[in-house]
């Protein structure tokens, strides 16, 4: 499996993954007692999450949810709206200039298929938001996809597979609906 992080319970990868579990819902906690108007120290919240400073320009309007934190990338100018999900074991990468609408979930993990095996790995697959994204209310992004620049994911969507850039996707599972130009 390319690009695939694959964690077995009971060893010391899972324990550390735990305690990043533990550390995020720390932060999240405190995160998610403030409002629009403390910006400042959402930014500062979120960066301690991710362990890297956010530009001036981040907004994110909480609550928010995560599952590690420290895989989350973003660039500058990116918006988060209120009540997303980012699990990021994987690897998660927000380029700039990205907006994410309300109750979206962006999950780069899951588990073996096979019922003997499920409890026992947890599997992180990257995902990449090109610049210029708009992720719309409600969709779902699943692990191991790319989502490519200037392009809209229609809510309630669920991406399963590569967007091309500038085009508009929709559906479960999503599909190109149209190309996105400056007409």
């Amino acid at each position: 499996m390319p690009n695939a992080r694959i964690i077995y319970s009971k060893t010391p990868e899972s324990a550390a993954m735990l305690a990043n579990v533990k550390r995020a819902m720390t932060i999240t906690a405190k995160l998610n007692r403030l409002t629009f108007d403390d910006a400042d120290e959402v930014r500062a919240l979120f960066s301690e999450l991710i362990g890297k400073q956010v530009e001036e320009s981040f907004l994110l309007i909480p609550p928010f949810y995560t599952a590690g934190g420290d895989e989350i990338r973003v660039g500058r100018n990116v918006f988060i709206n209120q009540n997303c999900t980012f699990y990021d074991l994987g690897g998660l990468d927000i380029a700039d200039n990205t907006m994410i609408g309300p109750n979206v979930s962006i999950i780069t993990t899951g588990h073996p298929l096979e019922p003997s095996l499920r409890r026992r790995a947890t599997i992180g697959k990257p995902i990449a938001i090109e610049q210029g994204v708009w992720i719309a209310a409600g969709a779902t992004i699943l692990g191991g996809v790319t989502i490519g620049e200037n392009s809209v994911v229609a809510a309630g969507s669920v991406v399963t597979k590569d967007v091309p850039p500038n085009t508009l996707v929709g559906g479960n599972p999503a599909r190109v609906l149209r190309l996105i130009g400056d007409d």
